[in-house]
């Protein structure tokens, strides 16, 4: 069986990237994005080796490339950022996981602002070193203007699921709920998340393994925050990417397992 179910999106990251990293794409005023200056200055390798990045790199719709370096004590313990315009202003954000020596990862996002690639916000870090969080979603999950982010924090630890909106200025966090996990400690795949709506009632539900990856959660957004629409025991623990399926009458998630195999989830 493949170690993988679903390629992943975006294409190689240029010389000077990351050995494991991505180019993200966009249509808005940021192009390409790609992590650079690869570095062993923080010896966690919670993503599969101790090579993590020490820059953020963007193209623009003009062509030109803006770099933003971090300070010795911090990297982006990722592979590949994720361009969305959050709040609705017609500006791209870029949406990172940025991590510290002394206190571990936080979610960051950058823009361009007077031509230079800035800091626009960011979460508290966890607070303690070697602590890591995974971005689930960034999508309209409670169906208000803009777009939500949805992360598990120390998702190898009992990781809580918290989701964050953006208002152009701040991070604020709208909601938290215990006992996730989107990760396999020392693996590469991040995307063990999917959004659709399941429920066909026009809001998008996220799915996400619990905490020991052997159930599937279904997680929607109802009158007063986030609520559990559905738990799914599964034969062995989820490793691979979840992946949304819609072909030959078949609409659903396929799962890979740590055995394996295939799972199917459907209605």
């Amino acid at each position: 069986m493949p170690s993988e179910i679903s390629k992943e999106p975006g294409k190689r990251t240029p010389p000077g990237g990351l050995p494991d990293g991505r180019v993200a794409s966009g249509s808005g005023d940021i192009r390409e994005a790609w992590y650079g200056a690869p570095t062993e200055r923080y010896a966690h390798a919670v993503l599969g080796d101790a090579i993590e990045a020490g820059e953020l790199v963007v193209r623009t719709r003009s062509g030109t490339v803006l770099t933003l370096s971090l300070p010795e004590n911090q990297v982006f313990e990722d592979r590949t950022p994720r361009l969305a315009d959050l709040d609705g202003d017609g500006l791209t954000e870029v949406i990172t996981i940025r991590a510290g020596q002394a206190v571990g990862a936080a979610v960051v996002i950058y823009g361009i602002r007077e031509g230079r690639l800035v800091e626009l916000a960011a979460t508290d870090p966890i607070g303690r070193a070697n602590r890591w969080l995974n971005i689930a979603a960034i999508h309209d999950l409670d169906g208000r203007p803009g777009l939500e982010i949805a992360y598990v924090r120390t998702p190898h630890i009992g990781g809580t699921l918290i989701f964050l909106s953006f208002d152009g200025r701040r991070l604020k966090q709208l909601a938290a709920m215990e006992g996730f996990s989107n990760h396999v400690i020392g693996s590469r795949e991040l995307r063990l998340s999917a959004v659709a709506d399941i429920d066909g009632d026009g809001r998008l539900e996220l799915a996400l393994p619990s905490k020991d990856r052997r159930t599937l959660r279904i997680v929607g957004w109802g009158p007063s925050g986030p609520v559990n629409r559905e738990t799914i025991p599964l034969p062995t623990r989820i490793d691979k990417a979840i992946v949304l399926q819609n072909t030959n009458g078949f609409k659903g998630f396929v799962l890979g397992l740590d055995d394996g195999r295939f799972y199917e989830v459907s209605r």
